[in-house]
């Protein structure tokens, strides 16, 4: 209870005199508060100009690490609605939605019954947005939230459109293995048939002995791999080593938590990265 009132208190000092920003009344846009860039995305695509969209995780940041400001806590606090993603993936978010009384919505925990548990650590795996049938589910729901659902089927329409696309990408190649830095693909793999072999697992931060080196190399070349993925915003300096060991080659496969300040340049977005993923995926598998 006293934490709840020290935030409230806060977002009462953080929001008076600032007139400018979006409020959770009246007739102009609701303020609608993301955790990362693909719930920042649904909300920007689904509610249009009837929203104001804040994407807690800046561009070119690990959401992961996500610590929130005084007046980031203050927007969660006022927000019309907050879209996050529970299950421990960003604590400090979580943690403030607890003090807040308006609608939020935990993407993660409306699809309790579709996410994986990693073997042996108990750990969920977060990443269900990189699945375009899951994320098909998320923005059904902030269409819901938001009172906007035909909005949300022409995203939808759109998604199922990119599915299609991974189906046909990803039916006919000389590979089913992908080895990735870490396990973000895990729902991408099992949705078209391909097996994920991760270099870490759900928490890219261990460090791994030579010998645990060694036993990767070991894997990447029983596969036949050609390719060892990195990631955007994590370190290459694992794939790397492993790579350069197997003799094979890297490559990014971004996992979408957040766009780098070089993509928000580019104009790219949640489909043209997945399309991007996609045309690595079939140079790497020897798709046709």
């Amino acid at each position: 209870m006293k934490t709840r009132m020290v935030l409230i208190a806060t977002a009462a000092v953080l929001t008076s005199g600032c007139g400018a920003r979006p409020t959770i009344v009246g007739s102009g846009p609701r303020l609608v508060v993301a955790a990362f860039y693909p719930l920042a995305y649904a909300a920007e695509q689904v509610g249009g100009k009837t929203v104001t969209v804040e994407n807690l995780t800046p561009a070119g940041s690990e959401p992961h690490d996500l610590e929130l400001t005084p007046r980031e806590v203050g927007d969660i606090l006022r927000a019309h609605l907050v879209l996050y993603l529970g299950g421990g993936f960003q604590p400090a978010v979580a943690k403030a939605v607890s003090g807040r009384n308006g609608r939020s919505l935990d993407v993660l925990g409306a699809s309790r019954a579709l996410v994986h548990v990693e073997a042996g650590s108990g750990a969920v795996d977060p990443h269900i947005w990189l699945d375009p049938r899951r994320y098909e589910g998320i923005v059904g729901q902030v269409g819901a939230a938001l009172e906007r659902r035909p909005e949300a089927a022409v995203l939808v329409a759109r998604i199922a459109r990119l599915d299609g696309e991974y189906r046909r990408g990803l039916a006919h190649c000389e590979r089913r293995e992908i080895v990735t830095s870490h396990a973000a693909f895990g729902y991408l793999a099992a949705r078209y048939g391909l097996a994920q072999i991760p270099l870490e697992g759900l928490t890219p931060d261990a460090e791994p002995s030579a010998r645990a080196i060694q036993r990767l190399v070991a894997e990447v070349r029983r596969t036949r791999a050609t390719t060892v993925f990195s990631e955007t915003l994590l370190s290459p300096k694992l794939a790397q080593t492993v790579a350069r060991a197997a003799g094979v080659r890297t490559e990014v496969l971004d996992p979408l938590e957040g766009l780098t300040q070089d993509e928000v340049a580019r104009g790219e977005t949640y489909f043209t990265v997945m399309r991007a993923n996609l045309r690595a995926l079939r140079e790497a598998l020897g798709c046709r």
